[in-house]
């Protein structure tokens, strides 16, 4: 396993030096290496295994190393994040392996001490029985179990309260569930389901989303063979409830503004049985082609998929019968699929707020009286969900609350709802529903 941890040590090194998506990385180096699958395996799970696990790892290493943090080089900082990981949470790996192959892995540097400093941060931690450190505040705790920064944790407490933010911690960390839409233009869903067993793979069935399954035990989706055949597309559980909540009805007109890569227009032109028509916007052609491609993939033709601004009114759309307004948010409702996203500075996420309402202003200038305007993100923060939609409701009072119904634990009635990843094992997610007065 040593080229697959020095893939590893490369590769964050990348990673924490550029500030680079993970799973972007992770996939083009992947592609280009020889490693074999079993090691591809394992450095994808210690790559994002590190990532996700990142405060409570500096911890430790702070703890039983006489250099902070901060003062390492990053190459041995790596290798130490990496070791204390599998110490820590990979079962498969042995104590003994995990130090060895660190310290193997330090001493290929041109200083010779180094192996002896890694065996000594480790050995140190070992014979400690492998605690994670312990502080005397709560949020400093939570932050180091949870590997979460102490301002979101505070933030998800202030707006959530205690109970629910610790259940959000708990989901917010290990590999997020494959779910997928089935595509009911191919094939009735119980066929689908079939082939799917049939295939050797385990398919559970879930209610909470109409033909919504769970793969288990899939790693490499793009080589299945009825996901080449098109018979059902990837999509979380709680953005096929958002196309849910539209209600796309057969032979309307849907717009979708910001809906690369296509994943909610393809599931609302599945639900249309492929009557009618789908506006799906981007803001750049390379993303349209990503909706075009996933919609011929499909058999769907009746997306239109095309460049536009979501911020800036086009006359040549035209007016819809119902309009998606899934809008750039800040992503904390999806950290476990992407755990670089907890680490960023709070105040990038500011600017957010007038985009959010810029977009959401415009989006429902193309609607019709008596139309469904649906607002969505994938974040958990009220600034950006409910702040949004009572700030929309002040200022058009052309529009009114509508009303949600069907998802399991949620009670019926309510405009708006926060969906969190703890209820349905999914991602977290808003969606308010917004009538046009007619």
């Amino acid at each position: 396993m040593c080229d697959a941890r020095k893939f590893t040590r490369d590769l964050l090194i990348t990673f924490f030096d550029n500030s680079s998506y993970s799973n972007i990385l992770l996939d083009n180096a992947l592609l280009k290496s020889d490693l074999s699958k079993q090691d591809k395996r394992f450095a994808a799970n210690l790559f994002y295994g590190v990532i996700e696990r990142r405060i409570t790892l500096d911890a430790v290493i702070n703890k039983f190393s006489k250099r902070p943090v901060e003062k390492l080089s990053s190459d041995i900082l790596q290798i130490l994040r990496m070791a204390v990981y599998q110490l820590l949470y990979m079962d498969s790996v042995p104590d003994r392996a995990a130090v060895y192959e660190s310290v193997k892995l330090a001493k290929t540097k041109k200083n010779p001490a180094l192996g002896g400093y890694v065996n000594g941060v480790l050995r140190a931690f070992l014979r400690d029985g492998k605690q994670i450190p312990e502080f005397n505040d709560k949020i400093s705790n939570l932050s180091v179990k949870f590997s979460c920064p102490e301002w979101l944790i505070e933030k998800w407490i202030s707006e959530y309260g205690e109970d629910l933010a610790l259940e959000m911690l708990e989901s917010s960390l290990g590999a997020p569930p494959v779910t997928a839409r089935l595509n009911t233009l191919k094939k009735p869903a119980d066929e689908i389901i079939n082939e799917i067993s049939e295939s050797g793979i385990e398919v559970n069935l879930r209610c909470e989303a109409k033909n919504c399954v769970e793969l288990i035990g899939v790693r490499d989706i793009s080589r299945l063979g009825l996901y080449k055949k098109g018979m059902f597309h990837i999509q979380d559980i709680s953005s096929q409830l958002c196309c849910e909540v539209l209600d796309p009805k057969l032979d309307e007109t849907i717009l979708d503004v910001c809906s690369a890569p296509g994943g909610k227009a393809f599931t609302i032109a599945e639900i249309m049985n492929n009557h009618g028509r789908v506006i799906a916007c981007d803001l750049y052609e390379q993303r349209v082609k990503l909706i075009k491609n996933g919609a011929k993939h499909l058999g769907i033709d009746i997306i239109d998929s095309r460049v536009n601004d979501a911020s800036v009114f086009s006359d040549e759309i035209g007016l819809a019968d119902k309009v998606l307004c899934d809008v750039p948010c800040s992503g904390l409702g999806v950290i476990r699929r992407k755990p670089e996203i907890k680490y960023k500075n709070p105040d990038d996420f500011e600017n957010l707020k007038v985009i959010q309402r810029k977009i959401l202003d415009t989006s429902s200038k193309y609607l019709k009286n008596g139309g469904i305007l649906v607002y969505s993100t994938c974040t958990l923060s009220r600034a950006e969900n409910d702040d949004i939609i009572d700030w929309f409701l002040e200022n058009h009072p052309e529009f009114e609350k509508g009303s949600i119904s069907g998802i399991p634990n949620i009670k019926d009635g309510e405009h708006k709802v926060t969906i969190t990843p703890n209820m349905f094992n999914s991602d977290g997610f808003f969606i308010a529903k917004l009538i046009k007065k007619g």
